[in-house]
């Protein structure tokens, strides 16, 4: 009379074992995995663009910023996005071979000012202090600024200026202002640096967690107004960079959206179906080799799109 009794209570082990076996491998394979991928990301450049000289002028090209524009968690410094943008590696995916902007600009030359871990006010300073006037050549720069203001110092001491994580929105809201002033300076200051004129391209700051804010699901302390202080920064980026013609806004926010610390959560509205792979490097605030390649489509699209020098070629 026992066994039916034992029979059930086994199917009813084995059925639970079940359900928390699936359930343990969904939570891994939806909330912690994060598989990088393989292959090109981001979106497609038209390479018919290329495959004509822009200018003969001499263009200087310039990096300033932060780790993103340095370089940091590129496998090789031929892969980050400023390099791979100004040149092909020697292992291009096919399709992008010849799309560049020395295939296109002969008469090329570039520094990179940018420096890993720094904020806004360095980003001034070395505007300021260390970037030359260029007096025979038209400039092009390529600029993230913003970034480090907001994650540093990941929570581990209170916030200030410039390292304002787990701020309050009311406490941040003098440091977006100051912000504000400081991005006016440095392109005022940039401008200034190209008498023969220049056109400056920056990113906007993407966000590690698809618009979810979740700071803990990227290993950071829970800061309930990132997403609101995140969003104003952003919109600071876009309302002075609107004030100088010259100025033009790179959308890594909106293509970074989905390939964050949700990128398998095919549930959510940012998941991307063709490519649903994480595109951040093991420190969590700058892009994985992936997420240079698509930097570099993002900054090429929006130079083809509003640089003077593509302009001239194709009319």
């Amino acid at each position: 009379m026992k066994r039916p009794r034992n029979h059930r209570r086994l199917s009813v082990l084995i059925g639970l074992a079940i359900v928390i076996t699936v359930g343990v491998v969904g939570y891994i394979q939806f909330y912690l995995a994060r598989p990088i991928g393989e292959g090109p990301a981001g979106p497609a450049v038209d390479a018919a663009v290329f495959s004509q000289i822009w200018t003969d002028r001499k263009i200087r090209v310039m990096g300033v910023g932060d780790s993103i524009t340095a370089g940091l968690g590129a496998k090789s410094a031929s892969h980050t996005f400023f390099n791979r943008l100004l040149t092909n590696p020697d292992d291009e995916f096919d399709e992008l071979r010849g799309v560049c902007l020395s295939a296109v600009v002969p008469n090329l030359e570039s520094e990179n000012y940018a420096v890993s871990g720094s904020e806004s006010q360095m980003h001034l300073d070395v505007i300021a202090e260390q970037i030359p006037v260029t007096e025979d050549a038209f400039g092009i720069v390529l600029m993230t600024s913003g970034g480090n203001d907001l994650i540093h110092s990941y929570g581990r001491s209170a916030p200030r200026e410039c390292a304002m994580y787990g701020a309050t929105l009311a406490e941040a809201e003098p440091w977006i202002d100051n912000f504000r002033i400081r991005l006016r300076d440095m392109f005022d200051g940039l401008v200034g640096k190209f008498p023969l004129g220049c056109e400056i391209f920056i990113g906007d700051i993407y966000d590690p967690t698809d618009g979810v804010g979740d700071a803990p699901s990227i290993f950071l302390p829970d800061w309930p107004d990132g997403l609101a202080i995140h969003a104003k920064y952003n919109d600071v980026i876009r309302e002075v960079a609107a004030e100088f013609p010259q100025v033009f806004v790179v959308p890594l926010h909106k293509n970074f959206m989905g390939h964050g610390s949700h990128c398998r959560q095919f549930w959510r509205s940012t998941y991307d179906a063709e490519d649903p792979h994480y595109w951040f490097f093991t420190n969590i605030e700058d892009p994985n080799d992936r997420g240079y390649d698509a930097i570099r489509r993002v900054f090429l699209n929006a130079i083809v799109a509003n640089s003077s020098l593509v302009n001239a070629a194709v009319h």
